[in-house]
């Protein structure tokens, strides 16, 4: 897919953020060279039928949207445990630079696609996770606020052999209290960018849990990609609520022999949201096992588009790989559709994959109704029920919290 190229983005842009934040060599370096891959670089890949493109990244203004130097967010970081780091990256590359430059785009090629390019040459916020040989901790935040017109956001973490770590990370629109809105630029349509690696050592446990509920005038996008060691667990959680179009992709290697990995969505589009969720991973070693489960709602004249894909390598013996989607209308004018896919290459496997998209079940309405309870508690009692097989799945009960709290309130 063709791109479109940024006037107002030059090398001294890059190079006046990587100054600005006092950045090592090697870093401005692999800036560099992913503005560079902007000339070439491709949109990502969209599912396609003849005549028809199901998500159009081309007819994003990169042009407007793009701010890079007036980039303004409101963050908050907490960790439970002294053991385990949590740092922006500002301020973990002064300790931690020799970690950070090891592992850095060793899980996401930067130069991947444009709009990974052009978020590793111009991303100004971000988190560094670390977590030490054998260290355990569950309650590691990142609560983040956007207040400009684009934010471009970089999250590297890092957990060493036999450690365990969850991370809970949210978005949402701010109140536009930063540079970018003293300048006059936050009004209108705007641009977030997510970028998030994760790198698990042997028998290393990493759930990462991200909640996506920007305003409606956003755009977004997101790819979040992890590699397992041996015995080694990622595990997903991601949900997306808001945003004008989200283009949300989630993706694991599993490398090591014994390794698993768990991809749980959700979302919930109403008015003309549009969301593109691609789930996809990766058998290279043997007896890896993998679940994909999504489950989400769309009412009026929203739309969804899925693709999930299980890929078995040759040498990925006694594998397992599940993969479950449904979607659920409420609207007549709403619009779904689905491609799973499985890619086996070994035939000692175990795979299955599945899609559904349906409204809500007449006689199960008609038996609530029949009960006194009126039509609208009634279909709102079916959806909730909709999202409990999902729901159950969440390990995390803050996000779980979460998740419900914002089903609740587009129900209303």
């Amino acid at each position: 897919m063709s791109t479109q190229a940024i006037e107002s983005l030059s090398e001294d842009t890059v190079r006046r953020i990587a100054d600005e934040r006092d950045e090592p060599e090697w870093l401005l370096e692999t800036r560099l060279n992913a503005l560079s891959a902007l000339e070439t670089a491709d949109l990502p890949d969209v599912i396609q039928t003849p005549g028809r493109r199901w998500t159009d990244l081309e007819a994003l203004d990169f042009e407007a949207l793009v701010d890079p130097l007036n980039q303004s967010d409101e963050t908050e970081r907490t960790a439970g445990d002294d053991e385990v780091v949590v740092l922006p990256f500002t301020e973990a590359l002064a300790e931690y630079g020799d970690v950070i430059e090891a592992n850095f785009g060793s899980v996401l090629d930067p130069e991947h696609n444009y709009l990974t390019a052009l978020s590793v040459a111009l991303f100004t916020t971000g988190t560094f996770v670390y977590v030490p040989e054998g260290v355990d901790v569950e309650d590691v935040t990142v609560r983040a606020e956007m207040n400009s017109r684009s934010l471009f956001s970089q999250t590297l973490v890092v957990a060493e052999e036999s450690s365990s770590v969850t991370i809970l990370e949210s978005i949402t629109s701010g109140d536009g209290e930063g540079e970018a809105a003293a300048s006059g630029t936050v009004d209108g349509d705007r641009y977030f960018s997510n970028l998030v690696e994760v790198v698990a050592g042997e028998n290393a446990n990493v759930q990462f849990g991200s909640l996506q509920n920007l305003d409606s005038d956003a755009y977004t996008y997101s790819l979040k990609r992890g590699v397992t060691d041996t015995y080694a667990t990622v595990d997903w959680i991601e949900s997306n609520f808001g945003s004008k179009l989200t283009r949300s992709d989630i993706e694991t290697e599993l490398n090591g022999d014994g390794s698993e990995s768990q991809i749980v969505g959700t979302f919930f589009g109403t008015d003309d949201q549009h969301f593109d969720i691609n789930a996809r991973v990766w058998h290279q070693a043997e007896q890896t096992t993998a679940d994909l489960v999504t489950r989400g709602v769309l009412d009026d004249v929203a739309r969804s588009v899925y693709e999930g894909v299980q890929d078995v390598g040759e040498d990925a013996w006694n594998t397992s790989s599940y993969q479950r989607e449904n979607t659920l209308m409420l609207s007549d004018e709403a619009e779904a559709d689905a491609s799973p896919k499985l890619i086996i290459h070994n035939h000692d496997t175990e795979a299955s994959h599945s899609a559904t998209v349906g409204q809500v079940d007449a006689e199960d309405l008609f038996y609530l109704e029949s009960r006194s309870i009126d039509s609208r508690t009634a279909r709102n009692m079916l959806v909730e029920g909709f999202f409990v097989p999902v729901l159950e799945e969440i390990a995390v009960d803050e996000f779980r919290d979460d998740v419900e709290e914002l089903v609740f309130e587009r129900l209303q």
